[in-house]
């Protein structure tokens, strides 16, 4: 069962958290929940390349982490839109040498290439870890997200 936990009144404006067991049609519901964040705060200008970010962490979490549960947050930093997602496993990803005609192990090579930064932070009681990115905002005017 999935559960989701909705932004607490502090910090409405900042995040939003919730955590998922994936199962077939996850990934996209996923991305449209990210649009939709995005979109309601203004900042549709990174929403194309953070859903193929998020898309790609999705991906590996159903290819390698036991039942591909995970959590995910996203956040509105100062410059900056901020998603992670974290799971139990802790193997840290790595980016796979492929031959040029293989059908997978670019997703870490997709990610830094239409984000910003992205890292990874183990578990501190070393059970799982953290995969983030941050997409920058441009400068110039936005109107202010309406909660």
């Amino acid at each position: 069962m999935n559960h989701a936990t909705g932004p607490r009144a502090a910090d409405v404006e900042t995040q939003y958290r919730a955590e998922f067991a994936l199962g077939e049609h996850s990934v996209r519901h996923l991305r449209r929940i990210l649009r939709l964040y995005l979109k309601s705060s203004g900042l549709l200008e990174v929403a194309d390349a953070a859903e193929l970010a998020l898309s790609e962490l999705l991906a590996n979490v159903i290819r390698h982490v036991p039942g591909r549960r995970c959590g995910i947050c996203f956040l509105l930093l100062p410059g900056v839109v901020r998603v992670e997602v974290s799971d139990t496993c802790p193997r840290l990803p790595v980016a796979a040498a492929q031959e040029a005609l293989a059908e997978g192990g670019r997703g870490l090579l997709l990610i830094e290439a239409v984000v910003d930064r992205w890292g990874v932070t183990p578990c501190s009681t070393g059970g799982g870890k953290t995969v983030w990115f941050e997409c920058a905002l441009g400068p110039g005017p936005r109107s202010a997200p309406p909660w």
